[in-house]
């Protein structure tokens, strides 16, 4: 299993104040027509206070008004027959009629049957025949009633009782439609508000000096910047500023450092927003968004928006499943308008940031909306030098640290890992209780983030062991016997990540273009381990699962993609579409023939065995220089490229590192078993058992050159 280095993502730390902040220039707007700044918050924070005390009262006024009348809720409806049963029998006492209610009490509490149940009454409730006449009285005054007429009265806390539970409903929507709607906007009428951060006084503290890696893109952003403070420089000579820049790049490479760097050296408004927050679930709410946006840049001109992620709004039209005219294709088309419309905006400029570039719609792309496409990839060996300088420059490092070698020794990471590099190393040298980080730290952590993090407690048997070890022996001879092959880093069986051994290949150089034969003898590599395991073992297992699968992928990108087939000539097969920094395949346009693609398949089985081949011979011819290495990967675990040098050239390994604990003595019977498991090469014995996972490639992290 080989893994090779792999180009990656950037980030940098903010500036720890040298720079004087620099702050709008005064007269460029009238506080009149200031735009909200981040001191709304603490409005908003205060309104909510209010709204919840508010409902708070609200619930303690109902408990309260249900509490105290409690004691008029004790009547009890009964029939008009039960009436004149408890009337004849002179068991109501008192009565007091209102209207053609008949509220009484009884002499002493009686049971009566209410529905299908029997209940103790002692007040009754009933409403009395439409004429109360008087033959009525008359019956009254003979069973001895005592009675008396009222009027009906409007009693508001009945009425208080049903409406307070509205209140409260309406209350406590208008309190979360508040908070859905951000401390920004008002209410449930600031759905169109644009959600949009502006930067004046708490910018971030993110200059140009804490970027590194990307020397052109930071030149073309300084000179916007020049324009802003110096525009009479340029206008003299009759130039423009540029309307807008979009930096492009794959992801952790700085995009947005950058635009904190621009927020932090502009000394103009900047306003900042995600791609994403435009666009919601009600229709027109992003293109009323996008304007109220634009009416606060031009309110504060000259200033700068920043839309990071501007894909999520930026689609190309007429893709969607919902149509040609949905909410994102309106907002989008609010954005083309503001951006180079017929109304002048010359002092707004938008600086937006994605790694989708494919997936833009033309329009946006044009000139005079984005005059400036900013390609910000991944850094060189000198870039990721600068890098490390940054963000190594509050961390205490010990005398013997290099970065120019660390940076050499990390091809393909980005601004992102390299800043995860140095706080892995940090950590690291935290747990061991150092004063200082040392390059010891730095090896540990760029293994761990290139090979994985080593798995000590996993479990495995002596012959899957034993396997591991010539497996990997298998890549590393055919590396070190084959021309235009990466020089071996490191090699090691202690299981790493989903990985039970690894070979790591470092380039000695950047890697632009691949020749050939380059490619050729990456297949042979990737295929060494299977060479060994069948040549020591006479078996084959899952253990080259993965080295298959690349070698394959990369033997049909030659004859598919770059012309490297003798028999189909510079042809190209298959048209693709990929994201261009993200590189995954979306989809495949197959664009020739069933005879074709037979021919296809052949060339790729013909390239694949032929790399098998070379490594299989690399192996026999070496045969004892492969005992040799997985002995020694069975005693030292882990042994790095100058030491496999020196083995190969029959000298001893100095300063060996062993990377897992110290492992048990083995007993009579698991060297038995260990003898066993080392056959000569013509023997057909034993048959190996593979652990759940098989001795799998960790390369799956990282990408095929």
């Amino acid at each position: 299993m080989t893994l090779k280095s792999n180009h990656l993502r950037s980030k940098s730390p903010k500036n720890d104040g040298k720079k004087k902040q620099m702050l709008p220039p005064k007269g460029k707007y009238s506080p009149k027509n200031k735009p909200k700044d981040n001191n709304d918050e603490f409005k908003w924070k205060k309104a909510s206070k209010t709204s919840l005390m508010w409902i708070i009262i609200i619930i303690s006024s109902i408990f309260l008004i249900q509490i105290l009348g409690t004691g008029s809720k004790e009547e009890v409806v009964i029939t008009f027959s039960q009436y004149k049963d408890l009337l004849a029998n002179e068991m109501i006492a008192e009565a007091t009629i209102i209207e053609r209610e008949f509220h009484g009490v009884l002499k002493e509490k009686t049971t009566l049957i209410i529905g299908t149940r029997p209940v103790e009454v002692k007040k009754i409730h009933l409403i009395l025949p439409p004429n109360i006449g008087p033959e009525m009285l008359e019956e009254w005054d003979r069973y001895n009633l005592k009675y008396n007429f009222k009027e009906k009265t409007v009693e508001w806390t009945a009425y208080l009782v049903n409406l307070l539970p509205w209140l409260l409903f309406i209350g406590i929507w208008l309190f979360f439609m508040r908070r859905m709607q951000g401390q920004n906007n008002k209410g449930i009428f600031g759905f169109g508000k644009s959600k949009a951060r502006l930067w004046t006084s708490d910018r971030p503290k993110v200059t140009f000096d804490d970027v590194a890696g990307c020397v052109e893109a930071k030149e073309e952003l300084e000179e916007i910047i020049e324009f802003l403070k110096s525009p009479g420089k340029f206008s003299r000579l009759g130039g423009k500023i540029p309307k807008g820049a979009l930096l492009l790049g794959p992801p952790g490479t700085g995009k947005t450092l950058l635009a904190k760097a621009i927020a932090g050296e502009a000394g103009v408004p900047f306003y900042s927003i995600s791609g994403a927050d435009f666009v919601e679930m009600f229709v027109g709410v992003g293109a009323s968004r996008v304007r109220d946006l634009f009416e606060q840049g031009k309110k504060s001109a000259p200033c700068i928006i920043f839309i990071d992620e501007i894909d999520a709004v930026g689609r190309h039209r007429g893709a969607g499943l919902g149509g040609g005219h949905d909410e994102r294709e309106q907002t989008l088309n609010q954005l083309l308008v503001e951006m180079d419309g017929f109304d002048e905006n010359t002092n707004v400029i938008i600086i937006a940031a994605t790694n989708r570039p494919d997936v833009l719609d033309t329009a946006l792309l044009r000139p005079g909306r984005f005059d400036r496409q900013i390609v910000v990839d991944v850094p060189d060996v000198r870039g990721r030098e600068g890098i490390l300088k940054v963000h190594t420059k509050n961390i205490p490092m010990a005398k013997d640290i290099k970065l120019s070698i660390i940076a050499r020794g990390t091809p393909g990471l980005v601004g992102a890992d390299l800043a995860n590099l140095v706080n892995e190393a940090a950590l690291l040298a935290a747990r061991k209780n150092k004063k200082a980080v040392d390059m010891l730290d730095f090896d540990e952590a760029k293994d761990k983030i290139m090979m994985g993090v080593e798995r000590k407690s996993l479990q495995i048997s002596e012959k899957e062991r034993n396997l591991t070890a010539y497996h990997e022996s298998g890549h590393v001879l055919v590396a070190m016997n084959i021309l235009e092959a990466d020089p071996i880093h490191k090699v090691t069986i202690v299981p790493r990540g989903r990985a039970l051994g690894i070979t790591h290949q470092l380039p000695m150089d950047e890697r632009h273009n691949y020749s050939r034969s380059y490619i050729t003898a990456r297949l042979s590599i990737l295929l060494g381990g299977r060479a060994a395991e069948k040549i020591i073992f006479n078996e084959l297992t899952t253990g080259a699962g993965n080295d298959i699968e690349r070698a394959t992928e990369l033997a049909r990108k030659m004859v598919c993609e770059w012309g490297m087939s003798d028999r189909l000539g510079p042809l190209t097969f298959g048209k693709q579409n990929e994201e261009i920094f993200l590189g995954r395949e979306i989809a495949k346009h197959r664009d020739f023939s069933e005879d074709t693609a037979k021919i296809i398949d052949q060339e790729v089985r013909k390239i694949v065995e032929d790399a098998e081949e070379v490594a299989a011979k690399i192996l026999e011819d070496k045969l004892d220089a492969l005992k040799l290495l997985a002995e020694s990967l069975l005693e030292y675990e882990v042994i790095d490229g100058e030491n496999i040098k020196r083995l190969l050239n029959g000298e001893k390994i100095k300063n060996p590192v062993k990377k897992s604990k110290p492992r048990k003595p083995r007993s009579k019977s698991a060297k038995t078993e260990l003898k066993r498991a080392r056959p000569k090469p013509t023997s057909l014995k034993p048959a190996v058992t593979q652990s759940k996972k098989g001795v799998k490639d960790s390369a799956e992290t990282a990408k095929n050159k």
